[in-house]
Formats: structure tokens, sequence, C-alpha cells
């Protein structure tokens, strides 16, 4: 089948010198792990998943979140001071990759700014364009364009190693992917008024 990696970043910048971020990453809708926001290292949700990559694999893993993270903290903030956005704001990402049957895989990356749209990552041609046009817009995208080794490091990232890496974890968890839960369900009378009875059907705990 068609299977999905995500990877889920908010970040609140508060003011000038102080910003938090969160992180999430799910496999399909399976929850993988989270962002510690205090020191940026990978807590596991899924007890397979420490065991699907080596310990070098995390770290090298873990590393990279880091240095993108003082990264895009530092060119959203300088952004901000430039064109004099106005503090708090919320800066948003979602990036991973789509494996299909094929073995071909698409990676995809977006920015939203206080939940809008902002930036998108064209993986084809390793561009970045602009969603809402804005002097803040422009300028993060001018970055983003000309900071060679940070698009190059991307472009990998999408190309090999969320592909290679996916697969990998769709093995260790193909268990959780594959599982069938069957739906519980429970009846309720509910009475609008006096002359009307209603019957409300509520069923949960079913997967997929």
């Amino acid at each position: 089948g068609t299977f999905t990696i995500r990877m889920l970043q908010t970040t609140t910048f508060q003011n000038t010198s102080f910003a938090e971020t969160e992180g999430l990453s799910l496999l399909q809708d399976i929850t993988l792990g989270y962002l510690d926001k205090h020191t940026w290292s990978i807590h596991f949700y899924q007890p397979w998943l420490r065991s699907a990559l080596t310990r070098a694999d995390w770290d090298t893993i873990e590393n990279f979140i880091k240095i993108y993270l003082h990264r895009f903290n530092r060119v959203i903030k300088e952004g901000a001071m430039q064109m004099d956005i106005p503090y708090p704001f919320v800066a948003q990402c979602l990036a991973g990759c789509t494996l299909y049957p094929n073995r071909t895989s698409q990676g995809f990356a977006n920015v939203g700014y206080n939940g809008k749209d902002f930036l998108s990552f064209n993986t084809k041609n390793g561009t970045w364009t602009v969603s809402q046009d804005t002097k803040f817009s422009r300028y993060v995208q001018s970055f983003l364009q000309n900071s060679t080794a940070f698009t190059e490091t991307v472009e990998i990232i999408f190309s090999e190693t969320c592909v290679d890496d996916m697969e990998i974890l769709l093995d260790y968890g193909r268990a959780a992917l594959e599982r069938q839960e069957l739906p519980v369900a429970t009846v309720f009378a509910h009475t609008p008024s006096l002359d009307q009875l209603m019957l409300v059907c509520h069923v949960t705990g079913f997967y997929p």
C-alpha cells in the first residue's frame, strides 16, 4: 500500500530571546514519538521503534533535528527583527515523505505562520515557494534558497533518508499498522422533547 511518514513542528516565538518548540512524528496515524521541548531529544511512543534503527542512526537524526531547529529559529528571529514582526507569533512545519507501492516516493515540506500557509518546498526542483506574498515570507524564502548546504541536506533527506528509514520502520511496525480492532457500539436514548425519542449510536475503538 501507500505509506506516509509526517513530522510536525510547532514553534512559539514569545519574544526576541525565547522560543518554544514542540514536535511529533507519525507513521500513517500511529504516533511514533515526540520531541522534548526543553532538550530537543527524541522520546519514543512505540516500544519497537528504538530497535528499528541503530543508536548511531538515532543520534544522527537527533543531531540533525537540533542543528535544523537552531538554524530555523535564527532565520525566523532575524527575519522578524528586520521586518519588524510583532511578538508573539507561531511558526508551524509539516514535512515528510510518501512511499508508493511501485517504490517511488514523494517528499513534502510546508511552513505555516500564525495558522496560515507561508512557504512550501518543491522537492522536484529544490526551490522554496511563498504561499503568502509578504516581505517576511520573501525574506525567509530568499535565505533558505541561498542556503545551498541546507537545501541540499533537505533534498537528501527527502530522496534517500526518509524513504530508507520508513521502509525499516514499516518492517518493525507492520503488526501495529495491520492490526484489526473491532468496533464497540453503544446505543443510548435522548429525549429532545416529551413526545420525541432519539436513539443515538456511538461507535468507537475500531482500527483502521
